[in-house]
């Protein structure tokens, strides 16, 4: 069965969803690792990419109460924070060459469409060379609903105010039943790839991700990828995928870490499904710096990039630290025998190696 998948990656066949699940089932990781790096290396070549950039939650107090996050409070819960906009100018303020900053929070109950507006405007005002990435689809579904605008109308304020791309959060895992227990709260799987087929609409870029490793089947993870591809074809407009490993600790549903070969496996068949996806990102903060950089032999192209302050996943138990320095990210990527590539938000060369 890998043979015959293998020729039909190689003569550029599309894979279907039997495929799909049988490289997941498949015993032989480095076969499949070795067909998603040579796929990966006819499209980047040798090239791995990583950005000098700056993460920022604004707030962790959230409407919603998703089972696998240990990162929400409630209003006036201990450990919920909210912060403002001078803060989060300061946070900027804090850093050296970021051009980047990655922005995701929680649904405040309190704040104005307003508030996000004025953030957008007050960062680019001060960092006008600055690309903003933020705003999941869950939270542009939220502020659609507290604005009264529609989607489009919403993205198109968001955009005239500063808004420059959309990270791929909030799509976890899309089969209904599954999805139901994890989060029941949230935007359903078809209403987040409709509010990123209207960003891709109105010109903006977005990323894609699956959350993996919790109560999912592996035809569950195989119809995510599907359903992306599918959408893809139809836009060209998510830049890359991320596979997120589920961490368990201090979230409702427990459970385990996923196992390096899980993610491996999970990275490499992403780049065999995903042939329309110019990137596969290794995120190293959930993955471990190390698994991230074995994963660049494994398909991935992109290992994410400084961060600086992470704080959804460390909530969940990560192991990782919150941030990397540029020369960390390039001794990594040398090590697994690629070439470092700082790239912008926007995948164009800033300095390669």
């Amino acid at each position: 069965m890998l043979n015959s998948i293998s020729d039909k990656v190689i003569s550029g066949e599309r894979l279907t969803k039997e495929d799909a699940v049988a490289l997941f089932e498949s015993g032989d990781l480095f076969a499949v690792g070795r067909l998603a790096n040579n796929i990966s290396e006819k499209k980047n070549g040798k090239n791995a990419y990583f950005i000098v950039n700056r993460h920022i939650n604004p707030t962790n107090i959230c409407i919603n109460r998703c089972k696998f996050c240990a990162f929400s409070r409630s209003k006036g819960e201990a450990g919920a924070y909210e912060l403002t906009i001078e803060e989060i100018i300061e946070k900027l303020k804090d850093g050296h060459g970021f051009s980047e900053v990655h922005i995701v929070g929680g649904l405040h109950p309190d704040w104005p469409f307003q508030y996000y507006l004025d953030m957008l405007r007050s960062i680019k005002k001060e960092f006008p060379f600055i690309v903003i990435k933020a705003f999941t689809a869950v939270e542009i579904d939220y502020m659609s609903r507290i604005s009264g605008l529609g989607i489009g109308d919403t993205l198109s304020e968001l955009k005239k105010s500063g808004l420059d791309l959309m990270p791929g959060g909030g799509a976890e895992i899309f089969a209904e039943g599954i999805r139901n227990k994890l989060c029941p709260e949230k935007i359903s799987g078809d209403r987040w790839l409709e509010v990123m087929e209207a960003a891709h609409n109105a010109s903006i870029k977005t990323n894609a991700t699956m959350l993996y490793g919790h109560l999912e089947s592996i035809e569950d993870r195989v119809d995510h990828l599907f359903r992306l591809r599918d959408l893809q074809d139809r836009t060209g407009g998510f830049q890359a995928f991320i596979p997120l490993s589920y961490h368990p600790k201090n979230t409702e549903i427990g459970g385990f870490y996923s196992s390096a070969i899980d993610d491996l496996k999970t990275i490499a068949i992403s780049r065999l499904v995903l042939d329309n996806f110019n990137h596969i990102k290794a995120y190293w903060i959930m993955l471990g710096e190390k698994v991230s950089q074995v994963a660049l032999l494994f398909g991935a192209d992109d290992i994410d990039g400084t961060i600086i302050e992470e704080k959804i996943t460390h909530s969940a138990g990560a192991m990782t630290e919150e941030g990397m320095t540029r020369e960390d990210l390039i001794h990594l990527i040398k090590r697994a025998g690629k070439t470092p590539v700082q790239r912008d938000a926007f995948y164009n060369t800033i300095w390669k190696e």
